[in-house]
């Protein structure tokens, strides 16, 4: 019989909140540190304990998973004073889950490994829609000993789980998909635009699209909001040039020429610079749209273009 682990949870925004509360649905103690009240209710309510420092946290937890934002906070919650690589102990597990440079986790592994914790990356791939029905797929790099003890945690919100080798190579791997992911919105974005100036309409290019070779569960997913131009954010613009910056960060430093994600990199900040920081980065298809000359207007309930 597996055992059951303790789990704390630092991060319960986007994609935090439904992994953890399907942590907590199978069985498993959770307590939660989030400092935004509004955040943490959902968990909270379900029967979530709250820690209200680090330490209590730790105290709290055989596990500790972290889903932050960024490399700051990720180094704010472990290498600073009073961080995690002070406070935990041998015999317990990190697991960081975000998308992270791979130099910082190297930074935070070696730390931990002078303190004897078990530090894994654990990246993964999906949407707050997957996360809440527990089919994300996580890549995992580090320990195997401590992976293997945390399987039945990563299966409760995950329907795959990838274990990739010792090291860095979970991150790696994160920003490959990322790479492709990003990429993915700006060539279907320039491909959509040429077919609209050859009197085709979204919809009907979309629906070949999705049936042909190269037909991926990514466009699949963005149909609707391509097709109804309701670009409300999934995952923003301004969180893919941070994911770019990334790549291109892993790239320089290991001596990897990368044209085209540079380029892409480029069409992010020029989104950026109209203003569409925060909206859905496949809005990259309206900005195609202006760049070829056309325009929206918006009459009687519909829409139509024209020459700019």
């Amino acid at each position: 019989m597996s055992e059951t682990l303790r789990v704390g949870w630092a991060g319960i925004g986007k994609m935090g909140a439904p992994m953890s509360r399907r942590v907590l649905e199978n069985g498993f103690p959770l307590t939660v540190y989030e400092p935004l009240p509004e955040n943490r209710a959902s968990v909270v309510a379900q029967g979530a304990n709250v820690a209200h420092a680090l330490e209590d946290l730790v105290e709290a937890a055989d596990v500790v998973m972290l889903t932050i934002p960024n490399d700051a906070v990720l180094r704010q919650l472990t290498l600073a004073p009073s961080g995690l690589v002070e406070l935990l102990k041998p015999g317990q597990i990190l697991v960081e889950m975000s998308t992270v440079s791979p130099e910082l986790s190297a930074e935070v592994a070696e730390a931990l490994g002078r303190k004897g914790v078990a530090y894994l990356r654990a990246p993964v791939s999906g949407s707050t829609v997957t996360a809440s029905s527990g089919m994300l797929s996580v890549m995992v790099s580090g320990p195997d000993e401590a992976y293997r003890r945390i399987e039945p945690i990563l299966a409760s919100f995950s329907s795959k789980q990838f274990y990739l080798g010792a090291g860095e190579e979970a991150r790696y791997l994160k920003l490959v998909l990322n790479a492709l992911v990003g990429a993915t919105a700006a060539l279907l974005g320039e491909a959509l635009t040429l077919g609209l100036k050859g009197n085709l309409s979204v919809e009907t290019m979309l629906n070949v699209i999705c049936e042909s070779a190269v037909a991926s569960p990514l466009i699949a997913y963005k149909r609707d909001l391509l097709v109804n131009r309701n670009f409300d954010p999934a995952f923003s613009v301004s969180q893919m040039m941070k994911d770019f910056d990334l790549i291109l960060g892993a790239a320089k430093s290991d001596h990897v020429p990368m044209y085209l994600a540079s380029m892409i990199r480029q069409q992010y900040e020029a989104a950026f610079a109209e203003g569409l920081a925060e909206k859905d980065f496949f809005v990259l298809f309206e900005q195609y749209e202006r760049l070829a000359g056309m325009t929206r207007e918006k009459s009687a309930g519909s829409q139509t273009l024209k020459a700019i």
